[in-house]
């Protein structure tokens, strides 16, 4: 690729040759103050609304109208067996077999429900490893969880913590904090990509690592789905939840899936919470005692399916697979990136003003830069509003910019970089 410029001329013709550059007219993009599209960066924290949507939504409101409760059983797509519409797409996103994934619930009731099984401590083996800094609700869950248990969080929870001076974590000291714990370690659940500083963690690497002292591993891939090409059954994971409202674009609360390893797909011993859906389907009418768990994760269900959620994620499922899947969703997102960190690291602020905290290795983030700001953070932020590009603060002094390639072009990227620069200009 020609050398990258910081001007508007330059993004436009990076956009001319983008081949996802259509799918940006499947979106809705929020006017700016100006009136025109906002430069849209936060779609790590809420996705953008697919045009398809209210259609998808509304079809489900048709079939209730129409049908009532036979809305379960006839039509087009039958309630009843809802979540396996999305079931394909769904392993596909996550590199999974049908039959380890399922969409249920919301993202911490899922995070609960597989750390009730994969959480098993022993009076040895019961420390659980987390990332230090992980988003708020892994935090709560694992100490609510050890409580569960009867154990102390101080004594349970093990938190890895970047090198003094450092923002993001090694490899190979997550690989040797694992092996330190060795016999005591029960379970590692870290987030496939962390929240603050946008570092995407090596999750083959950290699957070995535990395996290869007994415990299970998992991942809240609340920032990952949608985001990285994952690969979680080759990986040998053994567990993952997610979202769907961030990259994955299906509404403010969307729903949740789940991945569950093949090798537990008929283990109706393995502990669980249950309920009447995760039940085996072909009695599951006859309303009998003595919970018979379905084959895979769908025997991790609960209820029956949030249609009108499951709705909009399905249509916006259809959009990532016309674009052709993660694969190329992750070439033009690292492209994204790339020129935005270009763009702020022209720039050549001193680290005192701006220092950048996500790892430069394209390897080791998706779709976002963090940008520590040590002076006047919120005031760039306000700044960057009132420009219509929309990023996300995060206290105490982190500004999340996030470049989406489904509805995010270069322009979008160029003017972001050109308002960062005249912001600086002004503060000196």
């Amino acid at each position: 690729m020609t050398a990258y410029q910081p001007t508007p001329d330059f993004a436009a013709s990076l956009d001319a040759q983008d081949p996802l550059r259509s799918f940006r007219d499947q979106f809705h993009l929020p006017p700016g103050p100006d009136g025109q599209p906002s430069s849209y960066l936060c779609g790590n924290s809420l996705g953008l609304q697919p045009k398809t949507a209210r259609a998808a939504v509304e079809r489900e409101f048709a079939a209730w109208e129409e049908r009532g409760v036979e809305g379960h059983f006839h039509g087009t797509s039958p309630w009843m067996h809802y979540h396996e519409f999305l079931t394909k797409a769904s392993a596909r996103l996550v590199g999974a077999r049908p039959v380890e994934v399922v969409v249920m619930n919301n993202l911490t009731t899922n995070l609960h429900l597989l750390l009730i099984s994969f959480y098993r401590p022993t009076l040895t083996r019961y420390k659980v490893l987390m990332e230090g800094g992980a988003f708020p609700s892994d935090q709560y869950a694992l100490e609510s969880q050890v409580r569960l248990h009867g154990l102390a969080p101080e004594e349970a929870i093990v938190e890895l913590l970047p090198r003094p001076g450092e923002y993001t974590l090694r490899t190979a000291d997550i690989e040797a904090r694992i092996a330190e714990l060795g016999d005591s370690l029960a379970t590692v659940i870290i987030g496939g990509v962390n929240y603050y500083t946008g570092q995407a963690f090596d999750m083959a690497a950290i699957t070995k690592a535990g395996h290869a002292v007994g415990a299970l591993v998992g991942f809240d891939l609340a920032h990952a789905a949608g985001n990285l090409a994952l690969h979680l059954h080759d990986w040998d994971v053994d567990f993952a939840c997610w979202c769907t409202y961030k990259y994955l674009n299906s509404g403010p609360g969307g729903t949740s899936g789940i991945y569950v390893h093949e090798r537990f797909a008929n283990r109706p011993d393995l502990p669980r919470l249950a309920g009447w859906w995760g039940h085996d389907p072909a009695d599951r009418f006859q309303m009998k005692k003595g919970f018979r768990p379905m084959a895979g994760a769908a025997g991790w269900q609960l209820s029956n399916a949030q249609i009108f959620p499951m709705a909009i994620h399905r249509a916006a499922l259809a959009v990532v697979e016309e674009a052709g899947g993660m694969a190329a969703l992750r070439r033009k997102s690292e492209q994204l990136t790339a020129y935005l960190e270009f763009l702020l690291r022209r720039l050549q602020l001193p680290a005192t003003t701006l220092e950048i905290i996500t790892p430069a290795d394209p390897a080791a983030r998706g779709a976002q830069l963090s940008v520590l700001v040590h002076r006047n953070g919120r005031a760039l932020f306000d700044y960057l509003a009132g420009q219509g590009i929309i990023a996300d603060w995060r206290e105490p002094n982190v500004i999340r910019l996030a470049p989406v390639p489904l509805y995010n072009s270069f322009r979008d990227v160029q003017r972001a970089g050109a308002a960062i620069e005249k912001w600086a200009a002004q503060a000196e």
